[in-house]
């Protein structure tokens, strides 16, 4: 393991431009996962990382010692840092001191869309992304495509809250999402509080692109004028809308369960 104390170092400076630019991990390629259950979820879904990050005051720590054992098992190269150090790079409040740095998977693009998939356009917040990449690998579901203006989806952010979600997905960025939905050879559902048909009332027993918006101005005009049909999640009038990522979860989970319903018929 390699001890790292200066600010200096060639190498911590490039971990610090990874840690801090969101340009810097698009253009590198590269991410930092944080944390115990990142690292755990990567080693169990992907395999070893480039580098495995430890704070000095965590070497003892029980979590943290498992995973700096199998990085080296796996001949990961490792670093030691000192707590400042470290925290400059963490976005984490009290978290455990550990990160990997990986190359950020690139599937190979799907050449139709064929399987059930997420289409999102324009989201910006990193916790709805993070939170619909995990409820969509909790659902079974297997591709997400994301516009040019959505949020990076290896971002931190998006990485904490998708809790090892990114492991399970092919996810897609910069996607040319009207080229995408104009190939797809089954049915794209888009939610709108402007249709009468509730996702209740639609057949999601069988393989569907969902489309879903910005949190503000929705989907826009163009991929909507592309959906095979729009559903409406029904709800109390007083309530204008339901926040994005809830509203994929309840899409996802009504899709599971009219899946499940067949299957026991």
């Amino acid at each position: 393991m390699k001890s790292i104390t200066s600010r200096d170092n060639p190498l911590y400076k490039e971990f610090k431009q990874l840690a801090t630019s969101s340009q810097a991990r698009r253009k590198a390629g590269r991410t930092l996962l944080d944390g115990v259950h990142l690292c755990e979820a990567y080693f169990q879904h992907l395999g070893a990382p480039e580098y495995c990050i430890v704070a000095e005051s965590s070497l003892n720590h029980a979590e943290v010692a498992a995973v700096l054992a199998q990085s080296e098992q796996q001949r990961t190269q490792c670093i030691c840092l000192p707590d400042a150090l470290y925290k400059a790079l963490s976005q984490v409040e009290h978290g455990v001191g550990v990160m990997f740095i990986i190359a950020t998977p690139t599937p190979e693009f799907p050449s139709a869309l064929a399987a059930s998939s997420v289409v999102l356009d324009n989201l910006q917040d990193p916790g709805n992304l993070g939170s619909i990449l995990r409820s969509a690998a909790a659902a079974g579901i297997q591709n997400v495509f994301c516009s040019p203006g959505t949020a990076f989806a290896w971002s931190p952010k998006v990485m904490r809250a998708g809790m090892g979600a990114h492991f399970l997905l092919n996810i897609f960025e910069n996607v040319d999402l009207p080229a995408l939905l104009s190939n797809a050879k089954i049915p794209v559902l888009a939610t709108s509080s402007h249709t009468r048909q509730t996702i209740y009332q639609s057949n999601l027993n069988q393989e569907v692109v969902w489309l879903f918006g910005h949190e503000g101005q929705g989907v826009s005009p163009e991929l909507m004028s592309m959906a095979t049909s729009t559903v409406t999640i029904p709800q109390q009038a007083a309530i204008e809308s339901l926040n994005v990522a809830a509203s994929a979860a309840i899409c996802f989970f009504e899709q599971v369960r009219q899946q499940l319903a067949t299957k026991t018929q």
